[in-house]
């Protein structure tokens, strides 16, 4: 299958405005993959399935979580923002019959995130953040930043959840912060 096989899968699945935001995620993933040398067919696709499962209700989403053994923590359990991201990956992989390691871990992290990212992972993460169709308050920034570096769009990028996350007294998964430790200290060496 190739990515207008995807965008007509995907369609049914979302409201228009989130598949806007697909298309947008898939073609910043790409403009990153070609400019940081990651895969960009990967990257097309990994971007245009992420959020596969985001419109999906979330009582729904539970039903599909247990049908596909995905066992919920409890940081996980109070964050029903992060499910569309692991249950997005099970769907690909149990239901589209995708294989590849590094598309379902790109679609399953793009969220939050985790130590040990690949290339693919982070162009998916930052392409998530800056695409052309977002328009919050230091999105600009951010695209500078991933102009410049991908760590650097990392860091700030990272570094712009957990603000998020803290001023809103929401948990902060562990992978979160595992991502966020290992990008600064590697940027910082």
């Amino acid at each position: 299958m190739n990515n207008t096989d995807y965008k007509a899968i995907i369609k049914p699945f979302l409201s228009e405005k989130r598949y806007h935001h697909s298309v947008c995620v898939s073609e910043e993933a790409v403009r990153l993959a070609k400019k940081y040398g990651a895969n960009e067919e990967k990257a097309a696709i990994a971007g245009i399935l992420h959020d596969i499962m985001k419109d999906i209700p979330h009582e729904e989403q539970l039903k599909m979580m247990t049908h596909f053994d995905i066992v919920l923590t409890d940081v996980e359990r109070s964050a029903q923002k992060l499910w569309h991201a692991m249950l997005g990956a099970a769907y690909l992989e149990n239901e589209l019959h995708i294989t590849d390691p590094e598309i379902l871990n790109a679609v399953r992290y793009h969220t939050t995130g985790r130590a040990d990212m690949t290339l693919l992972d982070e162009v998916l993460f930052i392409a998530d953040f800056i695409s052309a169709d977002r328009d919050y308050t230091g999105v600009e920034e951010l695209r500078n930043a991933a102009d410049v570096s991908l760590e650097q769009a990392m860091i700030e990028g990272i570094s712009f959840t957990i603000k998020d996350l803290v001023q809103g007294y929401k948990p902060i998964h562990p992978d979160t912060i595992a991502a966020y430790n290992q990008v600064v200290l590697k940027y910082k060496s």
